[in-house]
């Protein structure tokens, strides 16, 4: 799947200022708005604009959160409508699990990722209580309703560098069979949707979200170490969180809290330029940071949270990693060797 390039200073100087500021801009208006999952605000403008590289591009900050809008907004409503039919609701879910693979290895395009989000997210919410799910899909309608302002009015006021946009080549997998190798991908994330559905709550979500983000890329090789980043990502997410709020207890005021939140946003947004790792790890935990915060305010209960984090992350991307490799090996056999092993 398309992954945008590491952020160049030369090309945004201030790049790290203008994320850390969107994350505190989409906390503060999450409380201010009183928004039922207030932590889907700033991690959502976060993820927005953090794909976003070199110039402003108005297409980007207009369709990506209307696209959230209407893909959230279509899976509550299938949801909601299927609910009282579930061998109807499996069949549709099952089917959402394995278009959007297909899509992703056929032509590379990173929407096919969008479609699993809203899958996972609405499916698992609406099979434990409609409420709760419509709580989410109004959490993120406004979430997205924010972003459209948020971003266009922060690259105004911290502008780019560079004068053009980034032009994004999206490659079809190399490694052939597409249809076979979704259905395998389709059935391991359905697999840990189902568990969720029957055995185990919606507290664990991360479980079938962390699969998803691991099971878009297309070779085995490709697979673990996606699976190693994220979880080395939540620690990271998580570690911060810890330190962010053991400071807060010391003075707790929220604009204390606000200028940890920026300062630690600055922090992880400078090393997806220039730190050691790949820099989707620090875009992560970024994400991850603001969601263990947020939560473990509400909760008060913030070691728990992020060590349940931890291992649910871990548990849903090695175990999808695990089982899609050992699939493939099965039905597939060994891979073929590519020039480009990322789509």
């Amino acid at each position: 799947m398309y992954v945008a390039p590491r952020p160049r200073r030369e090309d945004d100087p201030l790049f790290a200022i203008r994320l850390a500021s969107g994350a505190v801009l989409g906390l503060l208006i999450a409380l201010l708005v009183q928004s039922p999952m207030p932590m889907i605000m700033p991690a959502l403008t976060i993820g927005l604009m953090a794909g976003m590289r070199k110039a402003f591009d108005i297409k980007k900050a207009i369709g990506g959160p209307v696209a959230m809008m209407v893909v959230i907004t279509l899976f509550s409503t299938i949801v909601s409508l299927t609910r009282p039919m579930p061998g109807v609701l499996l069949v549709i879910m099952a089917l959402c699990c394995i278009f959007p693979y297909y899509l992703i290895l056929r032509t590379g395009s990173p929407i096919g990722m969008l479609i699993l989000i809203g899958t996972v997210l609405m499916s698992v919410m609406g099979m434990h209580s409609i409420m709760v799910m419509e709580l989410m899909r109004d959490a993120f309608i406004e979430a997205s309703i924010a972003a459209l302002a948020i971003i266009p009015v922060l690259y105004c006021l911290l502008p780019a560098a560079a004068k053009d946009n980034l032009i994004e080549v999206y490659q079809p997998d190399e490694q052939g069979q597409h249809l076979l190798r979704a259905v395998i991908r389709g059935a391991v994330l359905f697999g840990l949707i189902f568990w969720l559905y029957t055995v185990v709550d919606e507290s664990s979500l991360m479980l079938a979200v962390a699969a998803v983000f691991v099971l878009v890329f297309p070779t085995r090789e490709k697979l673990w170490a996606e699976a190693l980043e994220r979880t080395f990502a939540t620690v990271l997410g998580g570690g911060l969180a810890l330190l962010i709020l053991g400071l807060f207890t010391l003075v707790a005021h929220l604009s204390v809290l606000v200028i940890l939140i920026f300062l630690g946003g600055l922090f992880l947004a400078s090393r997806m330029i220039s730190g050691r790792a790949p820099h989707m790890v620090y875009q992560f935990a970024f994400s991850v940071m603001i969601a263990l915060i947020v939560g473990a305010l509400a909760t008060n209960a913030p070691l728990d949270s992020t060590v349940s984090r931890v291992i649910l992350t871990l548990v849903g991307a090695v175990g999808a990693a695990f089982l899609t490799s050992l699939l493939e090996a099965l039905l597939i056999g060994p891979q073929k060797r590519t020039s480009n092993t990322v789509i």
